[in-house]
């Protein structure tokens, strides 16, 4: 069975915070509950970056719930919640300021483009070797886990700066 790999970084240490294994017959969005738990409850999150497939009630409430802000593009035929819980009232307010500014502006005023920096530390994950070499589920997780403390250590260790010459 292939398996999907879900991060969770510190946007200013790039360091890996949280990770989730599951089977490819899992989406996105449920994941996200789990990964928010694996920080712990007195450390502050400030934003949760990430793309419109985790555009749900319970991604916006458990976001909501940690005091965070969320930074999640609402899908292209998005409606307004009923506003039942600060999820859903932050979910609207976000629906309302990406149609009135335009999806695009919407994306550089909020820093929607800092999703790529996830999506970069996945590329170096996946460059430490794109299979799991253990068949038994809990040995992949080990195996994830162990994966991430290395990166955790390159990050530590140094980020390259890049200097245009001019």
């Amino acid at each position: 069975m292939w398996r999907k790999i879900h991060l969770g970084i510190d946007e200013e240490t790039l360091e890996i915070r949280a990770v989730e294994v599951t089977g490819s017959h899992i989406g996105d969005a449920p994941v996200l509950p789990d990964l928010l738990a694996q920080i712990p409850a007195d450390e502050e999150i400030a934003s949760v970056t990430a793309d419109g497939a985790y555009d749900t009630r319970a991604c916006h409430d458990a976001i909501a719930a940690r005091g965070a802000a969320a930074v999640i593009p609402p899908r292209r035929n998005a409606k307004p919640w009923k506003p039942d819980s600060a999820g859903a009232r932050a979910r609207n307010e976000i629906l309302r300021a990406s149609k009135h500014l335009g999806r695009t502006l919407w994306r550089n005023w909020c820093g929607y483009h800092r999703r790529s920096r996830v999506e970069t530390k996945m590329n170096c994950v996946k460059l430490l070797g794109q299979r799991l070499m253990s068949r038994d589920f809990h040995r992949q997780v080990a195996e994830v886990q162990i994966r991430a403390a290395v990166m955790n250590r390159f990050t530590a260790l140094g980020i390259p700066v890049t200097v245009l010459l001019v």
